[in-house]
């Protein structure tokens, strides 16, 4: 007897246990299926006013009227943007805090020993933007093409400058200079306005930066455009060759913007917010807005924008260990 009434007791505890989870998964289940029912915040790792901010608030003006609720764009930069991703990483994964993320977002990775987060702790949203980054090389210069530079870098030493050490800007610089053989050395700035200044005046040599504050010194003669790196000619500039064309095929990196949240967020949310994105950004008014800023729309789903992750991720770490790019 005592054994069947201690079987039947595990039994109900079993069923009330069962019960206990499926209210949870409902109240769970109906949670998502209400949200969003507050405001919501996007961190973005950079300072008001920049691209890659003006982009974040023209995306989630949009994706706000679209899902009925306020989205608060929250400015946290620093520490090459690890400032803003590990506030998103402490962040409850409620469905009510996202945060945007660069592709230095990947290139950390290769560059810091001990971040406080790992990928793991995020989930994918979506791929907002592409950020073709162009070469550019003073007006003065002997060269017209990027064979013409390489060739030109190989009777004398060169630089190359970046807004600073593990920049997309850096990498790309690096990846030429081993692709090539070319003996250029890295000059980090504190900000684009300096390099330009420094590149027109000839004591820089050639940069890779996106192209809204170069291309209208193109424009005037000031500056010369030679390439993109993209694996086909960028709809901002079409008479711009890839650097595939250009002679040196699997020279293939962009910078670019996406959104993350933190690990656990409801799938269904992750879902719904990656698609209203993805309608948003494939408006055509968005894509000739970010057409103007030199920027290509993507609108990815979380496992395409997990797979770019991935796949820069390692490119990173590779032209890091091959350039002997760290901070420590």
């Amino acid at each position: 007897m005592y054994r069947g009434k201690s079987g039947a007791f595990r039994v109900f505890a079993m069923a009330a246990v069962a019960a206990s989870l499926s209210v949870m998964a409902g109240a769970s289940l109906a949670d998502t299926g209400s949200w969003p029912n507050k405001s919501i915040r996007v961190i973005v790792p950079y300072t008001p006013g920049g691209s890659v901010d003006t982009s974040t608030r023209m995306v989630m003006e949009q994706v706000a009227k679209a899902i009925g609720q306020t989205i608060v764009v929250e400015n946290k930069p620093g520490a090459n943007t690890t400032i803003g991703t590990t506030q998103l990483m402490r962040s409850a994964p409620d469905g009510y805090t996202f945060g945007i993320v660069p592709a230095t977002y990947t290139a950390n990775y290769a560059l810091f020993k001990n971040l406080p987060y790992k990928h793991a702790d995020f989930a994918p949203v979506g791929h907002i933007v592409d950020i073709p980054m162009f070469l550019f090389t003073q007006a003065q210069a002997p060269a017209n093409t990027v064979q013409e530079l390489v060739a030109y870098g190989k009777t004398k030493s060169m630089n190359y400058a970046s807004t600073g050490p593990g920049s997309t800007g850096h990498f790309l610089g690096a990846l030429f200079t081993q692709t090539t053989g070319i003996n250029a050395e890295h000059v980090p700035y504190n900000g684009s306005a300096p390099i330009l200044t420094d590149l027109m005046a000839g004591q820089i040599d050639f940069i890779f930066d996106p192209a809204i504050v170069p291309m209208p010194h193109v424009k005037t003669g000031k500056l010369k455009v030679l390439a993109v790196s993209l694996p086909k000619r960028c709809a901002c500039e079409p008479d711009v060759p890839t650097m595939e064309e250009a002679g040196y095929p699997g020279f293939v990196q962009s910078s670019w913007i996406g959104l993350l949240a933190p690990a656990g967020t409801p799938p269904a949310i992750i879902e719904r917010m990656s698609k209203e994105m993805a309608t948003v950004i494939n408006n055509p008014d968005i894509a000739k807005k970010f057409q103007n800023l030199g920027f290509s729309g993507v609108g990815s789903t979380p496992q395409q924008f997990q797979a770019l992750i991935d796949r820069d991720t390692q490119s990173y770490k590779k032209i890091a260990e091959s350039a002997k790019i760290s901070i420590e």
